[in-house]
Formats: structure tokens, sequence, C-alpha cells
């Protein structure tokens, strides 16, 4: 487990880093869905290929502009090379602001929000149909899942017995206009979701045992999947915790410094 926390600070200093030189994206997301992102890619999915040369397990980002987590957790599983990072949001650069399926690993272009899960409701029920073995992971925002379609594919994912898929809400109270409370409340979100039809888990989400130990359980549930992890915003940059100005915004070359000394990179 020491080495899983090591990787998700690694990661938060390269968002940072992403971040800085790039003098634009979206700090407060990325570091909420650290740990959500680490327990995936280094203990729960399997990323080898099937007999379509396709990953036997997949991935769906829907709050695409979480992208610079995403990155950094494909440089570590060697599917972007490291010192590339630094060119994120670079005009010439193939790390754009919202992942594209260009980049290897990438299974689908994100970032038009609200979109992901029915994605992911295509790629489960294709394995379902194909008696293919996986899963199907896709991280939403509890802001993003205010938008009506979320909501279609929830009602999908029940009707065609999804139990193949896994809805992830990084629920951590924020978004750019405001609290996700004083936009769009998001009451009893826990029993909206069990009644949909699907099998909910309520996290820690910055604790890899229990998330760990949700995800695990969801692989042998008989009905859709939902973790709803409970994050901080900007967790991990006492400055940017739990502070909405820092949902998108960079960082001054003060802040850079003090958020790298925190997090205790380099700088």
């Amino acid at each position: 487990m020491q080495d899983l926390i090591n990787i998700s600070n690694d990661i938060r200093k390269d968002i940072i880093e992403m971040i800085y030189e790039a003098k634009s994206g979206h700090p407060g997301g990325s570091l909420s869905c650290v740990e959500i992102l680490v327990a995936l890619y280094f203990k729960i999915m399997d990323l080898s290929l099937d007999e379509n040369n396709m990953q036997v397990d997949r991935f769906i980002l829907s709050k695409g502009h979480a992208s610079p987590a995403y990155y950094a957790v494909l440089s570590k599983k060697g599917y972007i090379k490291h010192e590339d990072l630094i060119t994120f949001r670079k005009y010439d650069s193939y790390l754009e602001g919202h992942p594209s399926n260009k980049i290897k690993g990438v299974e689908i272009s994100t970032g038009s929000l609200g979109q992901g899960m029915s994605v992911a409701n295509g790629m489960a029920l294709e394995k379902k149909l194909s008696g293919k073995n996986g899963m199907i992971y896709c991280l939403l925002g509890d802001g993003e899942i205010e938008e009506g379609q979320v909501w279609e594919a929830f009602m999908s994912a029940h009707k065609y017995n999804l139990s193949n898929v896994v809805a992830i809400i990084d629920n951590n109270g924020l978004q750019i206009d405001g609290t996700v409370e004083s936009v769009k409340k998001l009451d009893n979100l826990y029993n909206k979701l069990a009644s949909f039809g699907f099998n909910v888990k309520e996290v820690n989400g910055h604790d890899l045992s229990e998330l760990i130990e949700a995800l695990n359980e969801a692989k042998l549930s008989d009905k859709p999947n939902c973790i709803i992890a409970k994050t901080i915003k900007g967790k991990g940059v006492s400055f940017m915790e739990n502070q909405v100005q820092w949902h998108g915004k960079s960082l001054s070359d003060d802040e850079y410094r003090l958020a790298m000394k925190e997090l205790g990179g380099n700088i």
C-alpha cells in the first residue's frame, strides 16, 4: 500500500508541474481523483489485450478536464513518455486539455460532460453480447452528473443489466460555478442510484484500501455498480483544498513553489 501512496504523491507533483508549465488547466478536480486512478491502474484493472487487440478492462474519463491526472497515470504505466508531460496544452503537443484517443492508452476522446457513461454502457453491452470478460470503469464528476444524459445512461445500465460496468463518482462537492449543493443539489445520491437499480458503495475517495475493496466487490456484483468516492477538491495542496477558484486556474511562481514544497517535489 505504501507503494501506491508514493505513486499517488508522484502523480500530484506531475499534475502541478504540468499545469504550471501550461499556464492553464484544472488542478482541483485532477488532484481529487488521484487515488481513484491509482487504485484502478495499479491494482484493479487488467490492462492486457484480448483476441481483438482491445484491453480486457477499459476506462473512460468522463470528466475529461481532469486530464492532467490521467496523463500522469498513463505516463507511470508507460503509455506516455514522462518528459512529454510538460508539453501539456502547448500548441504543438498531443497532450491536449481533454483526452484524445490518438494518445496510446486512451479509449475515447472525452470532455463534453455527461457523455462518458453512455459510452461505457456501449462497451459493457458489447462485452455482454459477445461473451467477453472484463469490466468497464467510468469516472464522472459530481457536478457533471447534473447532466440529464447521465441519468438516462444509468437507466440503460439497469435495463440491460450491465453488471460489468462501474460508475465512479468523484464526489468533491465543488464545480466551476460554486458548490454542487448551491448549483443543483444531489440530495440522497446513494438512494437515488440504488433506486435506479445500482449496487452502490460509498467510500473515502482518498483511502486506497477502501477504494480497492469496493472495486473488487463490484467485480462480483450481479447489478450495475456505482462507487460514490467522497473526495477533497485540490487534495494534497493546502491552499487549493476545498477552494472553488482552483477548479480551473494555473499557479503563480510562488504558488508553484509552495505546492511542490508541500508535496516534497524538486523546485
